[in-house]
């Protein structure tokens, strides 16, 4: 084997698809080594387990996107399928490669495939370094005062905030040394991410530019634009204080930490409310992969036991019309509307549909979870599993169950003007703000003016929100009565 093998380490990208900050490949280019950029597409079962239609449609692109990055610093990304033990070891065969490289992930299942992946190979004569970088704190060293986890956000935010400033963002490198012959790769096409017949994905496409540029190009935009009044606007869907970075978080586009210190220094334009709330969004992240760190069953088991008699619906019928927005609440429709044409929701609309499918509907929030997780562009296992624990009940620092959002009042509240509804649910259009989140209780004439004929036009409620929150009640309190 000549000599220069030896130096060849395999750089493993998993959901850390960038070139800055990426502390694996800045170690590996800083040292000399010749990089070999690998990409393996796991089985379901393996780490995150299976990726949702809408992600998957996003990882094609940034896949995509990476190569052309790579192919810029004189590299490529190899693509391979199967199991990492079975693809590291063919790959270390095929360059006699004598390293591998990867950022650490958080998830259990990672964690296990990760561990023993590790064992195997240091086993087998290979170097093996791993490094931290895809959320601001390592789960297993940030501790409460007694030396146990974390069960409470704000104490976690404050723990976090107080442990000093994430380290600056490392660059990009300039240059990635080639090694001597590059293995086959499978073709991006063949992997079949994307939707063909029918194209459900095409609203995707002007709305998103998945990658690490397009994660710059969001953060640049959102820190200009957005973030001023982002404590007091960010609720309000119709307005453009979000940073809609999620999805590139989700697929390590961008570091948390490039979030972070992209907050710092700004000028007095800026409210420090503003960017220390965007940051505790970006740490609800980190808390959120902390309680499953904790709590590997988070997705499919009820933090608070008690939630396991809870006396859940069997609703096939009425969960179908929360998938299709058509349940006769406007702000429910048009964010479920919202998710299907461009794989997104806006964080309030999220808490208030739901509050609707878990609450006014009385469907197991898993149930939401599984729909979120397949149609989400941002599908996080973390974050994901935790908001719908929290709005739940049954969560770690979970709102209380009583705590039932009144779709009418929430519509009223922040979307005043109606511009998110009339966007998504374009039917409502012509409906006059007085009646456009309530439909149902406006006169026959303002209907037939506004071109609207509920249960033909749009559908009627499918529930009755007043009677519903009894019933919901009723069932919560069988629960503390046990």
């Amino acid at each position: 084997m000549p000599d220069t093998q030896s130096k060849t380490v395999i750089l493993w990208f998993r959901k850390d698809l960038r070139l800055s900050d990426h502390a694996a490949l800045a170690t590996a280019a800083t040292e000399g080594f010749h990089i070999l950029p690998v990409y393996i597409r796991e089985p379901e079962e393996a780490a995150t387990g299976p990726l949702g239609a809408a992600q998957a449609w996003w990882l094609h692109h940034s896949l995509k996107a990476l190569d052309a990055s790579l192919e810029g610093l004189g590299s490529r990304l190899i693509l391979r399928s199967g199991p990492a033990e079975t693809v590291l070891t063919e790959l270390i065969a095929e360059t006699g490669a004598s390293t591998v490289f990867w950022n650490r992930r958080y998830d259990p299942s990672g964690i296990a495939v990760d561990k023993a992946l590790k064992a195997k190979l240091i086993t087998d004569g290979i170097e093996v370094r791993t490094f931290a970088g895809q959320i601001l704190h390592e789960p297993s060293k940030l501790k409460t005062g007694a030396g146990g986890h974390f069960r409470v956000y704000t104490p976690f935010w404050k723990a976090l905030d107080g442990s000093g400033e994430p380290p600056e963002p490392i660059p990009a490198p300039k240059h990635l040394s080639a090694p001597d012959q590059w293995p086959q790769s499978e073709v991006l096409d063949s992997w079949s991410l994307l939707p063909t017949r029918p194209n459900w994905a095409k609203g995707f496409e002007g709305e998103w530019q998945p990658g690490e540029t397009g994660a710059k190009n969001r953060l640049a935009d959102f820190v200009e634009t957005g973030l001023k009044g982002y404590r007091t606007r960010r609720d309000f869907p119709g307005e453009a204080h979000v940073s809609m970075l999620s999805p590139h978080l989700a697929l390590g586009e961008i570091s948390p930490a490039t979030l972070w210190h992209a907050t710092r220094g700004l000028s007095d334009d800026y409210s420090s409310e503003d960017y220390i709330h965007f940051r505790k969004e970006v740490v609800w992240r980190d808390f959120s992969y902390h309680l499953l760190f904790h709590f590997p069953d988070l997705a499919t088991k009820n933090w608070n036991d008690k939630f396991d008699t809870f006396p859940w619906r069997d609703a096939p019928d009425l969960l179908e019309k929360w998938q299709r927005g058509q349940t006769g609440y406007p702000i429910v429709d048009a964010g479920m509307r919202q998710l299907w044409q461009t794989g997104w929701m806006h964080n309030r609309v999220r808490m208030i549909v739901a509050s609707f499918l878990i609450k006014d509907l009385l469907i197991d929030w898993r149930e939401g979870e599984r729909w979120f997780r397949d149609t989400l562009v941002d599908a996080d296992p973390a974050s994901n599993a935790a908001s719908w624990q929290w709005v739940a009940g049954s969560g770690a620092d979970a709102a209380p169950f009583f705590r039932i959002f009144n779709p009418i009042t929430q519509g009223e509240k922040f979307d005043p003007e109606g511009h998110y509804v009339r966007r998504f649910v374009p039917e409502l259009k012509a409906m006059p703000d007085k009646f456009l989140h309530k439909p149902f209780e406006a006169p026959l004439l303002v209907l037939k003016e506004a071109g609207v004929r509920l249960g033909e036009t749009y559908p009627k409620p499918i529930v009755d929100h007043g009677k519903a929150r009894d019933v919901a009640m009723t069932a919560f309190q069988g629960l503390k009565e046990e």
